[in-house]
């Protein structure tokens, strides 16, 4: 999966750099812009964003401000803060996820086209109901693996006690 992720990833990146490079160079340079470039690159952009995001929860890699932890005496109260801050983050993205659901739906149901191709912009829109479903279930399993390591850090603290 790391290696599926990894290439598509970089796939993405490279078609968007591509497809920046070609429309500056078309546009500036050669003064002849491409039509409807600028439609395509928002599909694989959009994907880009929110594949990047999932992988960026799978890896537990999103930028954070871990002031609390410097006030932090042991590994459990660390942990503690961990479970709180993945709950709440677990809340914000179910939330953003009856969002994007609701989004989803009426996409759907209206199948807007791009102005220009007269590309269904459905296939844009989905990235952020699968990108948000991928970052709950992450969140959920990073969530499921600090819970995990309080209670193995409690287990093992009350064995050492006699």
């Amino acid at each position: 999966m790391n290696k599926f992720a990894s290439y598509l990833l970089t796939g993405l990146i490279c078609l968007v750099a591509g497809g920046q490079f070609v429309q500056v160079i078309t546009r500036y340079v050669l003064e002849i812009p491409v039509m409807g470039l600028e439609e395509t690159l928002f599909y694989p952009t959009m994907w880009l964003y929110f594949l990047g995001a999932v992988n960026a929860s799978r890896e537990n890699t999103h930028i954070r401000a871990n002031v609390l932890e410097i006030f932090l005496k042991n590994k459990r109260q660390v942990t503690i803060l961990a479970i709180i801050g993945e709950v709440l983050s677990l809340i914000i993205c179910s939330w953003l996820t009856y969002w994007t659901w609701d989004f989803t739906k009426y996409s759907l149901r209206v199948w807007k086209e791009s102005p220009t191709l007269y590309l269904p912009t459905f296939y844009v829109d989905v990235s952020l109901m699968i990108g948000m479903v991928l970052i709950m279930i992450y969140t959920a399993l990073h969530l499921w693996n600090h819970i995990q390591d309080l209670i193995t850090d409690h287990d093992q603290t009350t064995k050492k006690e006699p």
